[in-house]
Order: structure tokens, then C-alpha cells, then sequence
């Protein structure tokens, strides 16, 4: 006597069928009993119906035919989009959900962990996961693929599904193994076939899961889809999967971190530790989601001539139903903040080239680096490890940078950095006596053009200081920062001057107003006077009515019309 049960009722249908008893041979035989035992026992039952799934791996092709596979994954299905609520059966589940948070806070285990008991309360969205994580890639892909398909489970519920079970079954992404020293090293001689099978069965269950996605924004984090780019990288995937993960982690770039965008380069056409055209491709989604279509820029594989990615070719193409969104500027400065960082990292490397470098650092528009200390330090660590740069390289990399965006500390630093070209010392020197200038009381209005040109407030700033980074002579810059500083201390005492000569006229004028019949002009109408005559340089002419001051200033004295003028001109109307 043979006991049906979830184990073996699968093989029993299929000896069933095998033997030829069916309905069609007579009726009530083998192979309607056990359809109708299924239908009762295991696919009413949770468990049944994945012991039952994975037992017909070994059935192939039977079940297949009688469509068994397809009748365990739709009972599975329908039981995971079921109401929480109404759960009832027992499932397993061991990790930390957000429903545990009580019992964890007052030091009590949860009472569904390990096997779930009947009629409890507060059963997880997720409570199915653990589970179906326990199946094969092919099963789990259909098992996911039909609950997608009922539309009842969240996309949130379904990347965390994804994450549970890439943790479970891809090595080096719940943990940050180093797998880098196996693959290019290759295994030993003994277990390379065992190597390639591994690794093969590996790529293809991280390309399911990549496939498997949602496609709604943060529905996975970025650290875990950092990790899987990693693994990809490793492994070998395809650049279809490469892609697909570069763009959703650009979508979501201000999440990463700086350890987890340092992915290791396995090309034998380069030698560079870190794989930069990935994060190149990251970086420019980011930058392209708040961009239009037309203004967005298309980066070519002549950007990268020393290595050329498979995938990289078509970098930064979307599809025509991409949303764009727009992005806070707040995001903009920290993901700016982490790509600085990335740089200076990478800088380390003596094998990265220049145009890669200078590439990358572009991507991040103006506006988003409020500070360049970031900046700085990645080029000066960039000049320390290259000193083999050239002259013009040098300069190059430097134009990178915006002198009037550095701190304190970062211009007392660089104005010792013997590694940066002489200009660009000189340009920091200049603008840290302009803003000393500044804090001491300096008005902006009282600046010579010149000079005013040359400050942070001017939006032409950009252009006019790199015309002046093309001097090629050292003497040439030295004079020019002389003479702009000698305009400085020059304005100063012309305003302090004319301060001074101001109110002694001012005083004269009251004196000699009681003594001379001088009219006395209010204040306000009189500086109006001085200033039009002092602007124009010229002296008036020496009259009765004019008085000599300091330093030999004319200023002029109005004296009241004498009635013996029209005396005269009545004399000569007479005469004539």
C-alpha cells in the first residue's frame, strides 16, 4: 500500500499516464484519482504546492505535458496576492520585517519566526518570500512572472523578493567577497570545468533577476543594485543586463555610496583597477533625467578611445516612454559631492587616462559644485599619481577647477602646491586678495572695471578668467597681478582723498558765505555740483568768485548778480 503525498504524487501521475490509466482506458481510474487528489489536498495546501513544484524537476518532460508544473505554479500564485489577513496556513519566515518592529523594541521574539503556526496576527506583506526562495531559477521566474501578472502585490514586495533570493544564491552580494582574484586568476587546473559551470549557471540566474525587475523607481535600493552590477561585472553578463542596471542606478544616484560605485575592472584590454565607463554611463542617466530630449547630450564612443566597453556603445539611449522628473537641487550637490569622491579614488590609479578623468568630472554641470575643494583634491591627487603629464595636460586637467570656489584652506593649500601650473597659483593669490579686499570694507560700486570684471558677481566671469589662464609667460601674469593689486591700494586712497577734500570744501564754503555774498548751495545740490566737476577733470578758470584749497582743488563760488549790471546795459542801450 502506497501513502499519496506531496513527494511523491507527481511521479504517481506521471506512472499513471505512462501506463495508459486514464478515463480513456475506463472510467475512475488511476489517473483521475490522483487529479482529483490534487485538486483537494495538495494544491489547497501552502507548502504541498512547493514540494510538490520542486519534485518535478526530475519528471521532465511528463509533467510539462500534462501541464502539472503550470497547475502547482498558478496554486502557489494565488495563495501569495492573497489578503494577509487571510492567512491561515503556516509559512516560513526569519527575517527582520517592519512588522517585528514591537516586538523587537520590547526585547520579544516575533511569533512567526521558524514555522508559522495557524490564526496569527499581524502576518507581513512579505510572508511568502522566504519560501519561494528556496526553488530553482526556472521555477522561481514562473512563480514571479505569475504574480506579476495578478497585479496584487506591490513592486516594493516584489524587489525585496528579488534581493531575498539573489542574497540567497549569488555569492559575493549579501557579503563583500572578493571574487575578483578567482575570475581573472581563472581555478585550478582540476576544477575548471566545475569553474565554467559554475559560473555559467551563475550569470544566467543574475540575468533572470536583473530581467525580473520592476519597473517603478526605488522599488530596490541602490546599494543592492551596485552589488549586482558588480556581480555582473564579475561574471560576464551581458551588456543588455549592464545597462538596464546602469540606468536604474542613475535614476536613484544620490542613495549610493562611494565604496559601493568602486567597481573593479576584469577587461584584459585595460589595466585600470576600477571599471570608469560603467560609472561614466551611471552618472550621465543621472544627469539626462532632468534634461529634455533636445538638450540632452550624447556621449560617443570617441570619448573613450584607449577602451571601448561592448556595452557602452549605446550609452545613454532611452526609450521614447522614459519620464523625465525633475530633480532637487539639494540631490544635485550630494551626488556631485559623491562623484568628486569617486574621482579622487580613481585619481590613485597610475593606469587611468587623462581623457577619462577630465570626461567623468564634466558630466556634473556647474551649478551642482557650489565648493570645488572636492574637485581640487581629486586633480591634485590626479597630479601626484601622473607626473609624467605634460605641460599643457597639466593645464588641461586645472581648467577643471574655479579658483573663486575654493575655501580657505583649500587656497592656502594650493597656493603651495608646486604640482599646479604658475597660473593657477596666480589666479588664487589674485582672488584671495580680492576677497580680502572685499571683507575690509571695499564697496563694490567703488571698484575699478577692471577689477570688476574679474569678481565672483560678474557672469562673465568664466570666460574672462580663462583668457587669462592662456598666458604663456610667467613675468607677464606676475605684472598683471602687480598692477591689479597696485589699482587696489591706489582706489583706497583716491576715496579716502576725496572724502577729505569734500568736507573741507564743504566748511569753506559756509565760512566765506557770511563775508563775500556767497550764495550757500544745500548739501544735497552741492554734492551733485562737486561731483559733475570732479568727474570731469577740468579746472575753471581763476575769477572773483573762485578760491584755490588743498592740493591746488578749484572749487566754485556763485556770487549774487549786482544791479549795477543792468545799470550798464542801460548806459549802453542809451549810447547807442
Amino acid at each position: 500500500m502506497i501513502t499519496l503525498n506531496a513527494f511523491n504524487v507527481m511521479a504517481a501521475r506521471c506512472a499513471a499516464e505512462y501506463l495508459g490509466m486514464t478515463e480513456s482506458m475506463e472510467k475512475g481510474n488511476l489517473g483521475l484519482k490522483i487529479d482529483f487528489f490534487m485538486n483537494s489536498s495538495i494544491f489547497c495546501s501552502w507548502r504541498d504546492s512547493i514540494i510538490s513544484l520542486e519534485a518535478t524537476k526530475s519528471l521532465l518532460p511528463w509533467v510539462e505535458d500534462l501541464k502539472l508544473v503550470s497547475r502547482c505554479i498558478d496554486a502557489i500564485a494565488s495563495k501569495a496576492v492573497v489578503n494577509p489577513k487571510k492567512v491561515d496556513w503556516s509559512f516560513t519566515i526569519t527575517r527582520y520585517s517592519s512588522a517585528d518592529a514591537p516586538f523587537f523594541m520590547n526585547g520579544i521574539s516575533p511569533p512567526w519566526n521558524g514555522i508559522q503556526s495557524d490564526h496569527v496576527q499581524n502576518v507581513p506583506e512579505d510572508w511568502w518570500i522566504e519560501d519561494i526562495c528556496e526553488l530553482d531559477i526556472d521555477h522561481f521566474w514562473k512563480v514571479m512572472l505569475a504574480i506579476k501578472a495578478k497585479s496584487k502585490v506591490s513592486s516594493g514586495v516584489l524587489g525585496e523578493a528579488l534581493r531575498v533570493y539573489a542574497y540567497r544564491w549569488l555569492p559575493g552580494v549579501a557579503k563583500d567577497q572578493n571574487l575578483v582574484g578567482t575570475v581573472r586568476g581563472g581555478p585550478a587546473s582540476g576544477f575548471a570545468d566545475d569553474f565554467v559551470e559554475s559560473a555559467a549557471k551563475h550569470r544566467f540566474l543574475l540575468e533572470t533577476i536583473v530581467g525580473l525587475l520592476p519597473a517603478d523607481r526605488g522599488t530596490c535600493s541602490c546599494s543592492f543594485l551596485l552589488k549586482l552590477l558588480k556581480a555582473a561585472n564579475i561574471l560576464g553578463a551581458e551588456a543588455s543586463s549592464k545597462l538596464e542596471l546602469a540606468k536604474r542606478i542613475g535614476l536613484q544616484l544620490e542613495d549610493a555610496s562611494l565604496n559601493d560605485l568602486l567597481i573593479p575592472s576584469l577587461s584584459y584590454a585595460s589595466d585600470t583597477l576600477y571599471d570608469v565607463d560603467i560609472v561614466h554611463c551611471i552618472v550621465g542617466h543621472f544627469v539626462m533625467q532632468d534634461r529634455s530630449p533636445a538638450e540632452t547630450p550624447s556621449y560617443h564612443s570617441h570619448q573613450f578611445p584607449e577602451r571601448q566597453s561592448p556595452w557602452s556603445t549605446e550609452n545613454l539611449r532611452t526609450d521614447d516612454n522614459s519620464k523625465l522628473m525633475h530633480v532637487p537641487h539639494s540631490i544635485k550637490i550630494r551626488v556631485a559631492k559623491l562623484v568628486d569622491g569617486y574621482l579622487s579614488e580613481i585619481a590613485r590609479d597610475s593606469n587611468l587616462v587623462l581623457s577619462k578623468f577630465i570626461s567623468l568630472a564634466e558630466l556634473i554641470p556647474d551649478f551642482a559644485r557650489p565648493v570645488h575643494d572636492g574637485l581640487y583634491r581629486a586633480i591634485d591627487v590626479y597630479l601626484k599619481e601622473h607626473p609624467g603629464l605634460t605641460k599643457t595636460e597639466r593645464k588641461r586637467v586645472c581648467q577643471l577647477m574655479d579658483c573663486r570656489k575654493l575655501s580657505m584652506d583649500a587656497c592656502m593649500h594650493a597656493a603651495q602646491n608646486d604640482r599646479l601650473p604658475l597660473r593657477v597659483v596666480v589666479q588664487v593669490l589674485f582672488f584671495e586678495q580680492v576677497r580680502a579686499a572685499m571683507a575690509g570694507g571695499f564697496l563694490m560700486n567703488e571698484l575699478p572695471s577692471n577689477i570688476k570684471a574679474l569678481l565672483p558677481q560678474n557672469e562673465g566671469i568664466h570666460h574672462r578668467m580663462r583668457s587669462t589662464c592662456t598666458l604663456e609667460d610667467w613675468e607677464v601674469l606676475q605684472n598683471e597681478c602687480a598692477a591689479l593689486k597696485c589699482d587696489l591700494d591706489t582706489m583706497k586712497q583716491n576715496i579716502s582723498k576725496t572724502e577729505r577734500i569734500r568736507s573741507s570744501v564743504q566748511k569753506q564754503v559756509v565760512n566765506q558765505s557770511k563775508s563775500k555774498g556767497i550764495v550757500f548751495f544745500p548739501k544735497k545740490v552741492f554734492s551733485k555740483l562737486w561731483s559733475s566737476v570732479h568727474q570731469s577733470g577740468e579746472r575753471l578758470p581763476d575769477s572773483p568768485g573762485s578760491s584755490e584749497n588743498l592740493a591746488g582743488t578749484t572749487y566754485p563760488a556763485v556770487v549774487k548778480e549786482q544791479p549795477k549790471q543792468h545799470t550798464r546795459r542801460s548806459r549802453r542801450h542809451s549810447m547807442s
